[in-house]
């Protein structure tokens, strides 16, 4: 051990604290703003966007079978309807965050508000499944610039307390969302077409992109240079990964559809990797992902996100394949799941103000998660609503107690000047890995029903919701062992997960860390 690390272990703790103040407040005012904006109009426009895209995001799931039947879409091509949106905005996000902190959060803001109007009026003009889900892709990459530059204008407009009651309504507000979305769409499917659905909430983005004039520009004081190689390098890694992910539902896991990709993908990973370590402007500062503590948290919201990623997509489409439920029976079904979400985001914000530890927090979070992945097993033809409350409200629990918080907490953990990047970083983590898991669960679904009938074709317009001819019964029981493996197979990752997690939070035993909090 250095003299220097010697005498650092000798400080008292309340110097180190002052030393890190200090320095929070050097690297606070190192964060360039234009303006001087609305607070709380600020808040108002970001909470609009973490509203109308989780309710674009949940309420399309309802849709898939008619979306289905209307375009005779089946199989990858119509899971791409929900997969292609969440992958555009995974695979952007983190450069919309980088691009953030250099050119400004509320530009890029505003650049997201109006690619996602423009895909979604696509989207309720669509006449080919082709046509959708470039729309669609069209609004994921839209959705990544109003998440990445709203997570960042709240981290900048914000701080201590504030920025936790911030963040706090931002999840209630993407739980509103989350609520609205399925119960809203089923009855404009029900009452007017998809395309209803699409035309909404393309008019709701007009006034996302309205709202960018009540805010205060803000970026990061170091003026870099756009990491080129870095961003397409990733968006194609990305996107590869997804797109053979995707094919396995038909081609089969052996196939060269589904390892060209996946090979091809890695290699751009690998590319990515070595490019970012040696950018002097890099989209992905690597340091961050050596902060142990910020990683931790990444990984608790790419589970609070991915743990009902299966549920909300697939769900839906059991009840009306397999029940004959209606697109608004199935709305409505879902809300026992978001309406908790819409209530806990504030509990959980204000727990942690009051003293509850945020590792405990989480750790109760993903134990809820998992236990409602493992309720959802009780699913089987016929089951009433009421069957389904407990599991469902267990996952909504799990979920609306920590969205937000851990939002907050990790970016605690970053200068303020690095706000976007990492706020571009969770939002990656948390829809890329909500794809994967939309995909993994629905190919897993796929092929465990394949495994029973010994045909791809029939399995995939199973898994769509597409139950009629003869042999219907037969078929519902084929869906059903399908979601109960995967329901057990969810529940497991979860509760490994929630202990990496926890080990992970866990203080350190450096004396520097008795003045931080878990």
């Amino acid at each position: 051990m250095t003299r220097e690390h010697l005498d650092a272990a000798r400080r008292p703790a309340a110097a180190m604290t002052r030393e890190r103040l200090d320095a929070a407040r050097r690297r606070a005012a190192a964060v360039t703003r234009e303006g001087r904006g609305h607070p709380g109009v600020t808040l108002a426009a970001v909470l609009l966007g973490f509203l109308v895209l989780p309710m674009l995001m949940s309420g399309t799931t309802v849709a898939l079978p008619r979306i289905g039947a209307d375009l005779g879409a089946s199989g990858a091509a119509l899971q791409w309807v929900v997969v292609g949106y969440f992958l555009a905005a995974a695979s952007v996000m983190l450069v919309a965050g980088s691009l953030g902190d250099l050119f400004g959060r509320r530009r890029v803001f505003a650049f997201g508000a109006v690619a996602y109007t423009a895909g979604a009026l696509a989207a309720a003009i669509a006449t080919d499944i082709l046509l959708l889900d470039v729309a669609r892709t069209l609004s994921g990459i839209g959705a990544a610039g109003v998440m990445a530059g709203g997570g960042a204008i709240l981290g900048a407009t914000f701080t201590g307390r504030a920025r936790t009651r911030a963040f706090g309504a931002m999840g209630t507000t993407a739980g509103v969302g989350m609520a609205i979305g399925p119960t809203l769409s089923s009855w404009l499917v029900g009452s007017f077409g998809w395309r209803a659905t699409f035309a909404v909430f393309a008019a709701v983005g007009l006034l996302l992109w309205a709202g960018t004039a009540f805010m205060a520009e803000s970026r990061g004081a170091t003026r870099g240079r756009v990491d080129l190689a870095g961003s397409v390098t990733l968006i194609g890694a990305l996107g590869l990964v997804m797109f053979g992910v995707n094919q396995a539902s038909e081609s089969g896991w052996g196939s060269a559809a589904v390892l060209v990709p996946l090979a091809a993908g890695s290699v751009l990973l690998v590319a990515f990797v070595l490019i970012e370590r040696r950018s002097a402007h890099p989209v992905l500062d690597l340091a961050l992902l050596r902060r142990r503590r910020f990683m931790a948290w990444c990984l608790a919201c790419l589970f609070v996100a991915a743990g009902a990623a299966g549920v909300t997509a697939f769900l839906p489409t059991y009840l009306q394949g397999v029940n004959g439920v209606s697109a608004q029976g199935a709305g409505l079904t879902r809300l026992m799941l978001t309406a908790p979400v819409l209530l806990m985001p504030q509990v959980g914000a204000r727990l942690v103000n009051r003293g509850l530890p945020p590792r405990t927090l989480i750790t109760l979070s993903l134990l809820l998660i998992a236990a409602g992945n493992a309720g959802l097993t009780v699913l089987h033809p016929g089951i009433g609503a009421l069957a389904l409350l407990g599991p469902l409200a267990t996952l909504g629990v799990g979920m609306g107690l920590v969205i937000g918080t851990t939002d907050a907490q990790a970016l605690n953990e970053v200068a303020p000047e690095r706000i976007g990047l990492a706020t571009g970083l969770l939002n990656t983590i948390r829809a890329g890995g909500a794809t994967m898991v939309i995909t993994l669960f629905g190919t897993a679904l796929t092929n465990l029903i394949q495994a029973r009938t010994g045909d791809i074709a029939s399995a995939g317009r199973i898994a769509a919701g597409d139950l009629a001819g003869p042999g219907r019964a037969e078929h519902a029981l084929h869906f059903t062992d399908a979601w109960h493996v995967t329901s057990w197979g969810m529940a497991g990752v979860c509760v490994i997960i929630t202990v990496v997690v926890w080990a992970t939070l866990a203080p350190s035993r450096q004396p520097a860390a008795t003045t931080s909090t878990s």
